[in-house]
């Protein structure tokens, strides 16, 4: 503000010529304040940068898109399956563990600290540094984006890959996941808000898009949520495959945090006494 009461002072004193340097300057100074900025990619960049995600995961596979579990188990839900909840402590925190890694640099590991830190403005839930607890998650940067669904027990990685994982987005569309959470257009309600076009989803991807029996909590399905992909995930002719219904020109999978609904469900979840 100040800088810019200084500008709009210069050019009402200066002339023609001289207004227009210092415009030049203003904008350059602009730009470079912008360039500054965090440019946070929406989750959407998910599915481009896990092309070739899980490559040297020992012991497990990756289903819908991101979700990391044991091989053997790709048919099964892995947190309905069983327990999955973090413990809730009896001053009603959930405390979850972690670890990052020292591969990233100090602006990367300051995006994931944001990250884990967002989630104990609004809800219960505090991501806590790793003192010996024998669950906790493991941040590294390994072949894409993925996290195991819900509480596994023991080391469980989240993978946030330095080529194209390390946004803010991207961060909590994880952690959500090792909260024990499925994508939004996988819900168990899903047809009756979107249309899955699997004439236009990649052959062998398919199963990406399979409904879940997902606990929704009583809350409405969410096209702003964090938790869900693009229209045009995992396309083979750029064209659409997932629609929303009824209006086909709703917004889906560009959002930047989580939505109300997102942090409406984890304290259902996990904070509700």
């Amino acid at each position: 503000m100040y800088l810019l009461v200084v500008v709009v002072s210069l050019l009402l004193s200066f002339g023609p010529a001289q207004s227009r340097y210092v415009k030049d300057i203003f904008k350059k100074i602009s730009e470079e304040t912008d360039n500054s900025i965090e440019r946070d990619k929406p989750v959407s960049a998910i599915i481009e940068a896990n092309k070739h995600a899980g490559q040297g995961l020992d012991g497990a596979v990756i289903i819908f898109g991101d979700i990391a579990v044991a091989t053997g188990l790709q048919n099964a839900d892995p947190c309905t399956a069983h327990g999955c909840k973090w413990k809730r402590d009896r001053n009603g925190k959930v405390y979850v563990p972690y670890i990052i890694s020292n591969q990233y640099s100090p602006e990367e590991k300051g995006v994931i600290e944001k990250g884990l830190k967002s989630f104990e403005e609004s809800t219960c839930i505090q991501f806590m540094p790793h003192r010996g607890q024998s669950d906790y998650i493991h941040i590294m940067s390994k072949s894409g984006c993925f996290s195991y669904l819900g509480r596994q027990g023991g080391e469980q990685v989240v993978s946030l890959a330095r080529a194209g994982c390390v946004h803010f987005s991207i961060v909590q569309h994880e952690l959500i996941h090792a909260l024990g959470f499925h994508h939004e257009q996988n819900r168990s309600d899903r047809d009756g808000h979107v249309k899955i076009i699997y004439e236009n989803i990649i052959h062998g991807k398919e199963h990406n898009f399979e409904k879940r029996k997902t606990n929704n909590l009583g809350t409405p399905y969410d096209y702003n949520s964090v938790m869900h992909y693009s229209r045009y995930a995992f396309t083979k002719n750029n064209k659409p495959t997932i629609i929303p219904i009824p209006d086909q020109n709703v917004v889906i999978g560009e959002a930047r945090r989580m939505s109300p609904n997102d942090i409406t469900r984890i304290n259902k979840l996990y904070c509700s006494t």
